[in-house]
């Protein structure tokens, strides 16, 4: 009963908040274009009014947040306390008789729908293209351009492959964090995959430095500037992938952690915050960790030419 009365109470409240905080700011824009001219000539003025409508309009989205969140409650009930459990391994399903991880069946989702996003572009876009640029074709170029502009400056020209197959991962790590936005673990979540990726880089670092000194030239530049350090240079060759593979999984997966706890701290009340939070640890940070693997497979592919 007790329960219920409080639930009543933040309903009503939340509903007084919206509405007052819905005329406030109507009255304040009414105010605002009624006095248009006379605020733009006072700028002390223009900043009363604009604190005003913020203040306002923070006010109704409290009071609209409230108003949802004890409206989802009266319906659905109160969202249950689990246990909270991180696994480092994903998930594993059991399809036509093979057991495959989520990581697995995610990445063969992603690599479909960029495979039909590239024959899709390759159809319609490709064969339209012409000298002035524009539209889809100009993002295309840009994108390119940019890449192919980081690969050089990195490492020089090394060949067409190389910014191909860093544009290729760029565009698989972004949309692999971005799946959680869809309640779907991210790929690059999971140490299986990253050091799937840092292995793929150490054989690139290894390929390039071979096929720019050959076997005698790259063994002699790592015995450089004594043989001393040859062993040394071994050791942390071979420590290049698991670095390159804890330090994306790990940025990962405490994003993914981060966002598991809120919901779970927030229960019913989980409306919006984790959307904005989301925007971040599912677009801005994946962005960040995908710049920062490219640059050093960039960085220790250079090492390897040098």
């Amino acid at each position: 009963m007790q329960e219920t009365i409080v639930t009543y109470g933040f309903l009503a409240l939340g509903l007084v908040l919206a509405l007052v905080g819905w005329f406030w700011r109507r009255a304040v824009l009414a105010d605002w274009f009624r006095r248009k001219t006379q605020l733009e000539q006072n700028a002390a003025a223009l900043g009363r009014m604009k604190r005003k409508k913020l203040w306002a309009t923070v006010l109704t989205i409290a009071g609209g947040w409230l108003l949802l969140e004890r409206i989802l409650q009266l319906v659905f009930g109160s969202v249950p306390s689990e246990e909270f459990e991180v696994s480092i391994w994903a998930t594993r399903y059991d399809v036509g008789g093979y057991s495959l991880s989520e990581t697995v069946i995610t990445t063969w989702v992603i690599m479909a729908a960029l495979l039909v996003l590239a024959l899709l572009v390759r159809i319609l876009v490709i064969p339209r293209m012409t000298d002035q640029p524009k539209g889809i074709q100009n993002v295309l170029e840009i994108c390119v351009e940019a890449v192919c502009k980081f690969t050089k400056t990195s490492v020089g020209d090394l060949g067409d492959h190389l910014p191909s197959y860093l544009f290729a991962l760029a565009i698989y790590m972004v949309c692999s964090a971005m799946v959680e936005l869809l309640g779907v673990r991210a790929p690059t979540a999971d140490i299986t995959l990253t050091f799937a990726m840092a292995i793929i880089t150490f054989v690139m670092i290894n390929y390039f430095g071979l096929k720019k000194k050959g076997l005698v030239g790259r063994i002699k530049s790592m015995a450089k500037p004594t043989p001393v350090v040859f062993p040394i240079k071994i050791v942390s060759d071979l420590a290049v992938p698991v670095s390159l593979a804890c330090r994306l999984f790990g940025n990962m997966l405490g994003g993914m952690i981060v966002m598991e706890l809120l919901y779970m701290a927030l229960g019913n009340a989980a409306i919006g915050f984790p959307s904005v939070l989301g925007l971040y640890f599912n677009v801005f940070h994946p962005l960040i960790q995908t710049y920062i693997f490219l640059t050093l497979t960039l960085t220790f592919i250079g090492e390897a030419v040098e």
